[in-house]
């Protein structure tokens, strides 16, 4: 259109996965696990419900408090190290060639700087690195920008699930 100037794209990521350090894992589950629970229960699902997905994730992905073998839980993190935001992968089931993305979070004053991409990108290359045949995830409806980086990634609907609020 005349008169308008089209965002440029954003310059291509140096970002880096580093393992998370043990110190820092704790926290970062505490959080991972609440922004959690917050989804489940903005998507539709009751607190109670919410609150047991939880604890049945922590059981199965994270026994004791680290993560079940195969499992990786990154800073993305920058040239500088400045730690940009986290992502954890691994399969579904131990020795399973599907994979799973189970988070991926970008700071606030770091999005849309192509992060997020450049770290997903990276982890596909492990995954498959490990054998992995496939590697899927979950987006809740209401995250638009997210369900729009990974159609441009490549990743196909699986499935849909919908509600309709009756109260």
């Amino acid at each position: 259109m005349p008169g308008t100037t089209p965002t440029p794209a954003p310059a291509p990521s140096d970002v880096r996965l580093v393992p998370m350090p043990g110190e820092r894992m704790p926290g970062w589950l505490d959080r991972s696990m609440a922004d959690y629970v917050a989804s489940r229960i903005r998507s539709g699902e009751s607190p109670e419900a919410a609150e047991t997905n939880m604890r049945q994730s922590l059981e199965k992905w994270f026994p004791g408090g680290s993560p079940a073998a195969g499992h990786h839980v990154w800073e993305l993190t920058l040239a500088d190290d400045t730690v940009v935001g986290q992502l954890w992968v691994g399969p579904l089931t131990a020795g399973s060639t599907e994979w799973w993305v189970f988070e991926v979070e970008v700071d606030a004053a770091h999005r849309r700087q192509g992060h997020a991409r450049r770290g997903l990108e990276l982890a596909h290359v492990v995954a498959r690195d490990a054998g992995a045949r496939s590697i899927g995830l979950n987006v809740f409806g209401y995250n638009t920008g997210a369900r729009h980086l990974y159609e441009e990634l490549g990743y196909e609907v699986a499935a849909v699930q919908m509600r309709l609020p009756l109260t």
